[in-house]
């Protein structure tokens, strides 16, 4: 399978690469949806994940494994992938992103994988990120972590030429966010809730016309801010993100992987500084993409894949024999 060429970006021929380990992954995971077992779910997408991603010929590392928040199985950060043969190349996965989500077999659950020239991707160490992202087509600096929700939501609603009224921010809907959500609302916006999955709302800034998204806003976990800073660097969105160390032993940790400034706000730049592919397979159905379907001894699939270096979005549909 494709490589890279060293210092000329990514091939092109790993796009098909990364689609077929996030197809594989998926299709695992929607073997279970339903069932009420996320951590179940969870660990095929990983073995599924892992053995695709065996065959592919890089020298790939993990920087961003899954799970640990959530004592789930992972690929570890560290981890060897691929072959060997290729040229180095950094790995962030989530190989199910939304275990909950898919153990209910609710929307919007996802296999998630992006592939990076080696060093461009941020080590995040596992805790929760603060993070505001929008899609393409805006100025830069139009929004910033710093700025109020009103002053954020008033500024996009002038560069998008439209009324607050009209501008619709995702935010996870946990209590944390209380106030952020009621701030949202008394500046004039609606506010989507999500239950999970903050990849996913994320990438749904990206395209506000299909999805009626503008901005994400909220904490979440930072391995899933450095995953959706490479989508946002494959569209041409900006995220700004900065870390939320529980105690001591999380500063500690991220001091440990080499963030000295614990308060420092990441722009987009540095989550994902260098040429990189991003894939995201449907488990369930969503807003962007199809869940996975089975018939007749095939799994049909649907994927967005990104690349950085070429600006093109590809969403494929493919037809997978079973084995």
């Amino acid at each position: 399978m494709a490589g890279t060429a060293a210092g000329k970006g990514l091939s092109r021929g790993l796009i098909i690469d990364v689609a077929h380990v996030t197809e594989q992954a998926a299709i695992a995971a929607a073997r279970l949806r339903g069932r009420g077992d996320k951590k179940g779910a969870d660990g095929v997408a990983v073995d599924a994940m892992r053995q695709a991603l065996a065959d592919i010929d890089i020298a790939g590392t993990v920087v961003i494994g899954e799970g640990e928040m959530d004592e789930a199985p992972m690929l570890y950060i560290g981890e060897k992938v691929g072959t060997g043969n290729g040229p180095a190349v950094d790995i962030a996965v989530d190989p199910l992103e939304g275990t909950t989500i898919c153990a209910k077999a609710m929307p919007n659950a996802l296999a998630v994988l992006a592939i990076s020239e080696a060093g461009g991707l941020l080590h995040a160490p596992d805790m929760y990120m603060d993070k505001i992202a929008i899609g393409p087509g805006y100025p830069e600096g139009v929004v910033d972590l710093d700025a109020t929700p009103a002053e954020n939501l008033s500024n996009l609603a002038k560069a998008k030429g439209v009324p607050i009224t009209e501008i619709t921010a995702c935010i996870l809907d946990r209590d944390r966010h209380r106030d952020l959500i009621a701030a949202v609302r008394a500046a004039g916006a609606s506010v989507q809730l999500i239950p999970d999955g903050d990849i996913a709302g994320v990438i749904w800034a990206t395209e506000p016309g299909e999805t009626g998204i503008d901005i994400y806003l909220g904490s979440g976990g930072a391995p899933e801010g450095v995953l959706a800073a490479a989508a946002l660097r494959s569209s041409g969105g900006q995220i700004q993100g900065r870390l939320l160390p529980a105690d001591d032993a999380e500063r500690a940790r991220a001091e440990s992987m080499g963030i000295k400034d614990i308060n420092h706000k990441f722009s987009l730049s540095e989550l994902a500084s260098k040429d990189v592919i991003f894939a995201a397979t449907g488990v369930t159905g969503g807003s962007l993409l199809d869940g996975v379907r089975f018939s007749n001894g095939v799994a049909h699939t649907h994927t967005l894949i990104m690349h950085s270096g070429s600006r093109v979005t590809r969403r494929i549909r493919a037809t997978i024999p079973l084995a």
